[in-house]
């Protein structure tokens, strides 16, 4: 995790604090033996999600992906984040206007699910401009980047194509997905999604 990442959590709600390592079902409170955890576990859930697809209903779709996804490291595992996040001094939604962007996102699917599979670059704008969206919401305290990964690879899946912004391989389409999202460019994360998509 990036240390320009910065959390408002003075209470301690998610970490412990002689270590500041996140609070986790394991009670492991070194970082790095967190990180190799929460790898293996959390992979092992997307296997799952690959082998059986969830259909994306709306917002409460992506609660429901990180709720699979981390269910075996965080107890909030699917629960919307109680701190203020921000990244190299820019702060992520806040918390106390979530129902307002839930709506927005959910309305931006709907449009979604209108375009004709055929549609390529419209399929591409769309998908875009929903993870620009949901990366900006940044719902959870932990694993935000993983969780829309899968939620707009899922989406992509309903049109028939697969979509992978992560691959092992292949570390140029990561920098880009992180240029694209951290600058909330809708352009840049277009012409990704774009040259990634397959049938």
């Amino acid at each position: 995790m990036s240390e320009s990442y910065k959390y408002l959590d003075p209470n301690f709600v998610y970490t412990y604090p002689d270590t500041g390592v996140l609070r986790n079902l394991p009670g492991i409170k070194n970082a790095e033996d967190l990180i190799f955890f929460e790898s293996a576990a959390v992979s092992k859930r997307i296997k799952e999600l690959n082998e059986h697809p969830i259909k994306i209903k709306g917002i409460k779709s992506l609660f429901e992906i990180h709720k699979h996804l981390f269910q075996d490291v965080y107890e909030w595992a699917g629960q919307r984040r109680k701190v203020e996040i921000s990244k190299d001094g820019n702060q992520f939604f806040p918390t106390t206007h979530f129902e307002n962007a839930f709506k927005y996102i959910d309305a931006l699917i709907l449009e979604y699910k209108k375009i004709p599979k055929k549609e390529v670059l419209e399929i591409a704008k769309k998908l875009a401009e929903i993870l620009d969206a949901v990366n900006y919401l940044h719902p959870f305290r932990e694993g935000n980047g993983r969780t829309q990964r899968e939620f707009i690879r899922l989406l992509a899946l309903e049109k028939g194509y697969k979509l992978n912004l992560n691959p092992p391989d292949n570390k140029n389409i990561y920098e880009q997905y992180m240029k694209g999202t951290i600058n909330g460019d809708v352009e840049i994360l277009t012409n990704l999604i774009l040259e990634l998509l397959n049938q």
